[in-house]
């Protein structure tokens, strides 16, 4: 896949499956893959049929997350959300840390 989408997704904007694809340059599948294992769709389960998707600034960000894990350290889905999990933790812990003054 060549045509990559770049830039930044207002919150009130979303993405339907295949241009959330596309913005992370892999196959529709493999955001249906990582939903379905509910590694990926801020904000609830999905509707039962994949057209229904959209998918938040959030979930762009997510999703390129895993899909550079999956790729720069050849981990699998699983090992992959855990470290974006992780990281995602580590982010929020730090801002609040800064929002109370600490650092």
């Amino acid at each position: 896949m060549t045509n990559n989408v770049i830039g930044v997704l207002l919150e009130d904007s979303a993405l339907s499956l295949e241009e959330l694809a596309r913005a992370c340059a892999v196959e529709p599948d493999w955001v249906v893959q990582r939903v379905q294992t509910g590694v990926l769709l801020h904000g609830g389960p999905p509707p039962v049929q994949a057209t229904g998707w959209r998918f938040t600034s959030i979930d762009l960000a997510r999703a390129r997350h895993l899909r550079e894990i999956e790729s720069v350290f050849d981990a699998n889905a699983e090992l992959a959300a855990l470290v974006v999990d992780l990281s995602e933790e580590v982010a929020r812990l730090r801002r609040r840390l800064h929002v109370l003054g600490v650092e």
